[in-house]
């Protein structure tokens, strides 16, 4: 996908969250997601901070070359699992409950979220960022803020039946993302669709014992990315 794409695709993301939690009751953000311990405004704030990072990363050029791009970086997150993710968890969770009422999230993240999609809009494609300790060319930096959000939008979605799932530019950032990780895009199996496929390749959903078959080896590198 070209630049243009990538920053529409992060767009669609984004709006795709924005109308997932907009108008909601307080009761629907309190309603669990896919992330264990985190509350439909717990994971709203992780998303938020993406967004934020966004804004800091897109105003601050960096130098290349790039030394990461949109699928070597999965590989290399070094804030998957152990204290600092528990940390992580634990700070947000506090965020989150530092506003009077759920709804105070949303406000934030309907603030934020546009003006990242103009910042992303706006950036020089031919440009690096730094983010995570790490430079990425711009389009590459656009496509993991989109895989994210669209993983986090599933998550979002499990115990609110009449959301909307995420748009087809940014699915379709996010299964690359994935296929890129999984090396083999024609052991996927076919029976799978784009949402299946994005929700057993990070451990939302367990495989089942013919995806073990169809895989045959590669099941044992699932999830790809947590």
């Amino acid at each position: 996908m070209n630049t243009i794409g990538q920053h529409d695709a992060l767009a669609e993301a984004y709006q795709g969250i924005t109308a997932t939690v907009a108008d909601r009751s307080d009761d629907d953000l309190q309603r669990p997601t896919r992330c264990r311990g985190w509350l439909v405004d717990d994971l709203l704030m992780h998303v938020l901070c993406d967004a934020q990072r966004a804004l800091v990363a897109l105003a601050s050029p960096a130098d290349g070359p790039a030394d990461l791009d949109d699928v070597s970086y999965w590989r290399a997150n070094p804030w998957s699992g152990g204290d600092a993710e528990a940390r992580h968890s634990r700070w947000i969770r506090r965020s989150a409950a530092a506003f009077d009422r759920p709804a105070g999230v949303v406000q934030v993240w309907c603030d934020t979220a546009p003006a990242a999609a103009r910042a992303a809009a706006a950036a020089d494609p031919s440009g690096y960022v730094n983010t995570q300790g790490h430079v990425l060319r711009v389009p590459d930096f656009l496509a993991t803020l989109t895989t994210e959000a669209v993983v986090h939008h599933l998550d979002l979605v499990l115990d609110l039946p009449d959301a909307p799932l995420p748009g087809p530019l940014a699915t379709r950032v996010a299964t690359a993302t994935l296929d890129g990780l999984l090396s083999d895009v024609a052991a996927r199996p076919a029976s799978w669709d784009e949402h299946e496929f994005i929700l057993k390749a990070t451990g939302r959903l367990p495989l089942s014992d013919r995806d073990r078959s169809e895989l045959d080896d590669l099941a044992d590198r699932f999830p790809l990315l947590g």
